[in-house]
């Protein structure tokens, strides 16, 4: 089955310039989702990220709808009266009704109302069977029959086209909720998807051909300076060799300036999002660096969410022993200080032999006593419940990696989301993802792929595969995306075991580079970060409003969607200069080896950066009204205040929590 590109807008150049301007001052934009200041995935990503570019284009006259949940009121909403007099009319009677009744004005607005995915689509369906005058717009970002088939190990992708879907649903027990998706899909005037994979996958499966493709972006803060990412990197990177010394004590064996931070991080769909195959290329890459006698290690971190109970015990025990390393370290270095500084004071130089005593020599022998360990150092850093069942820990089981000094590559099972105020491991998940070295998201089934995109925007390299939006979106828009760290996996057109001898591939030739050539690979992969910017992306969504709103009010509206053309000046070339990895030839690359610092090497990241400028059009402007400078404008100041990193949804953004 071909992936063609068989939709109107596909490529950052399938909208060509934007002359046409939409008059929105007698539009509203509802969008309606059950993620709406509710985070469950990556939807809530999705519309919070995105709601400072749709502020700027609709002013006030944007709402967002989303489910009441008290607990999440408290800690993202900030509650404030309306100043539309219809808005507060409307809210006042919705909250002495249940909700039955919305307020109408003397000249009723164009309504554009936005749903995303089934679980919002009854309101659409309803919308359409009660001849409301409303534009419709519904977005799946990954189809609901399509997510249980990738999870029951079906030949998903090559046998698309045969599936009997009603029966499929009907045996996964899901037909109620297929039949409002497909219902949604087919009654909306536009619908669309969030990748060309998933395109393909929603004509076969909700037996409608989207509209229009809407790519997922993100809001990238740029950096004035290049060194400035790279300066978090290594805080954040310190942090995390904190914890493995703790995790790691009495099995510190191994050099952390020349260990490698690998993680995959996701929902726990132990299939669909890869697990499966990153265990088996791990336990291959540890047979080849031992093979090899190479003195890297790899920890790999899985950070997905599973039912545990508790810390485990000897993991907080090697965070405590580590404390107590360093305050007894921090002991004798104050002792040894003070005899330092008096026999300085008398214009002696120091006695090396007397300055420990035997009182420094017995605490320092009771701290490293305390740090004998009879068993290995443990490969799940909670109890869980179900462990005799888990597919992760039952994996490792069998592939044998339990983290034994032989081993050169360590596994970290961390089942539960990253949090900053964790006893554990205190970092939030951006603070981690900038520590590590390389993401992978080997995934089989991955609409679009929040994961590698924020790695990218963070300058991290990571692998993905070409059934993930993310994937397909940078395979076609990057001329030779592995000299820019983004490593595709082919999982389409090969094997289980083939992909698997890809990704250990991968690995291997990552765990081949200097720290110089991950140096100036991380520089290109957060130059990629433009490509993600809602700035660009947020184009889409804008020609899918554009386009609803010309269809349902044709009188009104009128939209033209262009067809696409050629991709140039949006597909980044090959770098001329240092190759991605030593598989690779040599002529122009740093060598490999300690002396990284060598200056006749041929590369320069100016230059570099300026060539790959080029191939990317500025950030598409809206244009602001009079109407829309105040809300603007108070989203601004939001987001200077860390809007996508402390989401807050505002009321000058248009919440509307139900």
């Amino acid at each position: 089955m071909p992936l063609a590109r068989s939709l109107s807008v596909t490529s950052l150049s399938g909208l060509e310039e934007w002359d046409e301007e939409f008059d929105l001052e007698d539009a509203v934009l509802f969008e309606i989702a059950w993620e709406v200041a509710n985070k469950v995935g990556g939807i809530y990503t999705v519309i919070q990220t995105k709601a400072r570019l749709t502020s700027e284009e609709w002013g006030e006259n944007y709402f967002l709808v989303g489910p009441y949940v008290e607990s999440n009121v408290r800690t993202q909403v900030e509650l404030i009266e309306p100043t539309n007099p219809v808005l507060k009319r409307t809210i006042d009677k919705m909250n002495a009704s249940g909700c039955k009744y919305a307020a109408q004005c003397d000249e009723p607005p164009h309504i554009v109302a936005h749903f995303h995915e089934w679980l919002a689509g009854l309101g659409l369906v309803l919308c359409r069977q009660r001849q409301l005058p409303v534009a419709t717009v519904f977005t799946t970002h990954a189809t609901l029959l399509g997510r249980y088939l990738c999870a029951g190990n079906v030949d998903f992708y090559n046998k698309l086209a045969d599936f009997n879907v009603e029966k499929e649903a009907g045996d996964r027990q899901i037909y109620h909720r297929y039949c409002l998706e497909r219902a949604a899909a087919h009654c909306a005037h536009v619908f669309t998807t969030v990748s060309q994979i998933t395109a393909i996958e929603a004509e076969h499966l909700l037996k409608r051909k989207p509209d229009i493709v809407t790519p997922n972006g993100l809001n990238v803060k740029k950096f004035s300076a290049v060194h400035e990412f790279q300066n978090l990197h290594a805080q954040s990177k310190n942090r995390i060799q904190e914890f493995v010394r703790g995790h790691f004590y009495g099995h510190m064996d191994f050099n952390l300036d020349k260990c490698l931070f690998l993680f995959i991080a996701g929902r726990y769909e132990f299939s669909n999002k890869g697990a499966d195959i990153f265990l088996e290329a791990l336990a291959r890459l540890n047979y080849l660096l031992r093979v090899n006698h190479s003195d890297v290690t790899v920890i790999a971190f899985f950070i997905m969410p599973a039912r545990t109970n508790n810390f485990n015990v000897e993991t907080l025990k090697g965070q405590a022993v580590r404390k107590q390393l360093w305050d007894t370290a921090q002991t004798v270095k104050e002792r040894f200080g003070k005899k330092l500084y008096e026999s300085l004071l008398v214009g002696q130089l120091p006695d090396v032999s007397k300055m420990l005593d035997k009182e420094d020599f017995t605490i320092m022998k009771r701290a490293i006593f305390a740090t004998q360990r009879q068993c290995q150092p443990p490969v799940c850093t909670h109890n869980m419940l179900e462990d005799s069942s888990d597919p992760i820990l039952n994996c490792v089981r069998r592939i044998g990696l339990f983290n034994s000094s032989s081993d050169r590559v360590k596994i970290i099972f961390h089942p539960e989301f990253l949090s900053s105020t964790s006893p554990l491991l205190p970092m939030d998940y951006e603070e981690f993802v900038r520590g590590c070295h390389l993401g992978v998201f080997p995934s089989y089934y991955e609409p679009w792929g929040y994961t590698p995109a924020e790695c990218t925007v963070m300058g991290i390299p990571s692998i993905s595969t070409n059934l993930s939006g993310f994937g397909c979106f940078m395979e076609e828009h990057i001329a030779d995306p592995s000299a820019y760290g983004i490593y595709i996996l082919d999982r389409r057109f090969r094997g289980v075991d083939e992909s698997c001898n890809q990704l250990t591939s991968f690995l291997f030739q990552f765990c081949k580079q200097s720290r110089r050539q991950r140096i100036i690979q991380r520089n290109r992969t957060e130059r990629l970060s433009d490509l993600l910017d809602w700035r660009y992306l947020g184009r889409y969504y804008i020609s899918a409003r554009h386009m609803a709103l010309a269809k349902a009010f044709p009188d009104t509206f009128m939209y033209e969607l262009q067809e696409p053309t050629s991709a140039s000046g949006f597909r980044y070339p090959r770098p001329a200069s240092v190759p991605p990895s030593p598989a690779l030839s040599r002529h122009s690359s740093p060598h490999h080896s300690e002396a990284e610092d060598n200056d006749d090497e041929r590369y320069d990241e100016d230059l570099e950066a300026e060539k790959d400028r080029v191939n990317i059009r500025q950030p598409y402007t809206l244009p602001f009204k009079n109407n829309c400078t105040s809300s603007a404008s108070g989203v601004d100041a939001a987001a200077r205040k860390g809007l996508n990193d402390s989401p807050t949804w505002k009321t000058n953004q248009g919440c509307w929590i139900l």
